[in-house]
């Protein structure tokens, strides 16, 4: 059961109790003096019982929403765009020529027409 913080409207003593999700804006009875208490947030949440990749995209996306790439920040970590063949080590797949010499796109579409 989750735990959530609340404020007494009347003493202002601020408690922390365990509620079902359901009754979580429920109002309820301040230990301390019996009147009525409503979920206020004190705290932020607690990162420790985040996973280290959860923790570690909070971290990515945090960066990015403050402190964006320039674009020769992302040149330099990306110099073509995806499936690029001199980049990645490997061979190009977007263009095959056949041993006539005709040259064929099996990844581009069909109806496509090559200048």
């Amino acid at each position: 059961m989750p735990t959530y913080e609340f404020g007494c409207t009347h003493c202002g003593d601020d408690f922390v109790a365990m509620r079902r999700i359901a009754e979580r804006n429920d109002p309820m009875a301040c230990p301390s003096c019996g009147g009525e208490a409503v979920r206020v947030v004190l705290t932020a949440p607690t990162m420790w019982s985040m996973s280290a990749s959860d923790r570690k995209a909070h971290a990515t996306n945090e960066k990015a929403r403050h402190l964006p790439k320039t674009s020769e920040e992302y040149k330099a970590t990306h110099k073509h765009g995806p499936g690029c063949g001199c980049c990645g080590g490997g061979t190009s797949k977007a263009t095959v020529t056949a041993p006539n010499g005709a040259k064929a796109f099996p990844t581009k579409r069909p109806w496509m027409i090559s200048h």
